[in-house]
């Protein structure tokens, strides 16, 4: 809880934001901050919390913010209804519905809606890779699945359900069959492990620390994706167990962080025109 509360202070230390909502639920928000010169790129980030916690105000890390900001991007942060009110479909359908409402927004907001790269933590990073690669939630939202130039996840899992319930160990299980139920049929066509055939978001980094079942799960889906002929570089980064799974959200941004340069690698050649 004290880590948490951190976050929140640390978030709202960063001045400039705005609220935008993209749907009439509560939780369907977004936190926007405006990068300092015109046109643009953005980073959207999608925060975890096992499909049923989390908020876009505590749980980034205020580094990151900061970090791209200074890069001379635009950031946003969205909420997303939660667990058990929420179905994880419904939770897919709200990250497309942000990305559309930011982009049909990017001009009064100054950035380049050609321009985007989805970013997710854990949950948010299995949300994010899902909407990368099945294209109805995108289609839903009215658009197609080149809307980002890019997809990162940071130390996620279940991209693919079944195996991570049935290889996970009990830590999560009871929030892995809380989100995503006991029907394999439901399992894989919430795994973006079994929806990577074309077409998928353009490009893919997929970054773990040493954690089983975070690194086979994304050391096979980007096997997967490349297999499907989409571009997917997987890195693992320090950190072991829950401290480094938090450390590789809070930290990211931090210069000597290794994470950072990773991304600000990968962001740069996403955003080159």
């Amino acid at each position: 809880m004290a880590q948490r509360m951190e976050g929140r202070s640390q978030v709202a230390s960063v001045p400039g934001k705005v609220d935008i909502a993209y749907g009439t639920d509560p939780l369907q928000h977004i936190d926007f901050w405006r990068a300092k010169g015109p046109d643009a790129p953005l980073v959207i980030f999608i925060h975890g919390g096992g499909w049923k916690r989390g908020d876009k105000s505590n749980a980034i890390g205020a580094a990151k913010i900061s970090h791209y900001l200074a890069a001379g991007y635009a950031f946003a942060s969205v909420n997303y209804r939660l667990v058990p009110a929420a179905t994880v479909e419904q939770q897919a359908q709200d990250v497309a519905d942000a990305v559309a409402t930011l982009r049909g927004q990017s001009a009064k907001l100054g950035f380049d809606a050609s321009r985007i790269v989805l970013m997710g933590h854990s949950a948010g990073a299995h949300l994010a890779a899902l909407v990368g690669t099945d294209p109805r939630y995108f289609a839903k939202a009215g658009m197609k699945p080149d809307a980002v130039r890019g997809v990162i996840l940071l130390d996620g899992a279940a991209y693919d359900v079944p195996r991570q319930i049935a290889e996970g160990g009990n830590f999560m299980h009871d929030t892995y069959v809380q989100a995503f139920g006991d029907d394999p049929t439901r399992q894989k066509a919430l795994s973006p492990a079994f929806q990577v055939a074309a077409p998928n978001a353009p490009d893919f980094l997929i970054l773990h620390i040493a954690r089983e079942d975070g690194t086979v799960q994304s050391t096979a889906l980007g096997a997967a994706l490349r297999a499907a002929g989409t571009p997917a570089e997987v890195a693992a980064v320090e950190g072991k167990g829950l401290r480094g799974h938090m450390e590789i959200n809070r930290k990211l941004g931090e210069p000597d962080y290794p994470a950072t340069a990773l991304v600000d690698a990968y962001l740069k050649q996403r955003f080159a025109r």
